[in-house]
């Protein structure tokens, strides 16, 4: 029997992977939590999906999301990103990942570990809600306006109240699978 999904995420293989491994599934990893945060700020305007099948690329073009490498890129470095096609080509993006590399390592070293300041924002544990259907869930709240706040007086960029949600579902900060879904945990 087919497991029932979220319904965003049944378009394709590539999605119901994405869902069921890793969307509202809690990732305490600093690298992918670097990793999710540049991936969300490079959605913007985009769908999700499109990010997704560039993931590879990215990883390839972003030294595996080493943020000591990517903090020293040179305009050589960031002119060869430029010409990638297999990551989203917008200037102002791929310089925030190279901005957001260096304040994520100077969140590392006052806290310890990017995962002990991101996830104080919800209290070390991740927030289960109980919607009915995806139209019930938000594209903000007011914990993500905190976390955007923060992390933009930080120096990150692209990290609105709605990205800061995003990431908040895709590092399983908060838990949107809805009832029904068979990740669904009242």
């Amino acid at each position: 029997m087919e497991k029932q999904r979220c319904g965003w995420s049944t378009k394709d293989q590539l999605y119901m992977d994405y869902h069921d491994h890793e969307w509202g599934t809690p990732c305490h990893d600093d690298t992918r939590l670097f990793e999710m945060l540049c991936l969300e700020g490079a959605q913007a305007g985009l769908s999700w999906y499109t990010v997704l099948t560039k993931r590879e690329n990215y990883r390839k073009a972003f030294d595996n999301w080493d943020a000591e490498k990517i903090a020293k890129y040179t305009e050589k470095k960031v002119e060869k990103l430029l010409q990638d096609p297999g990551i989203i080509r917008n200037q102002l993006k791929v310089r925030a990942c190279i901005s957001n590399a260096k304040a994520f390592l100077a969140v590392q070293k006052e806290f310890g570990s990017f995962d002990r300041y991101i996830w104080q924002f919800v209290q070390h544990k991740p927030v289960h809600n109980r919607f009915k259907s995806m139209r019930e869930v938000p594209a903000k709240t007011e914990i993500s306006d905190v976390m955007s706040k923060d992390l933009l007086k930080r120096g990150f960029k692209f990290v609105g109240s709605t990205i800061c949600y995003a990431y908040m579902q895709a590092t399983g900060m908060v838990d949107d699978h809805v009832q029904g879904c068979w990740k669904y945990h009242p």
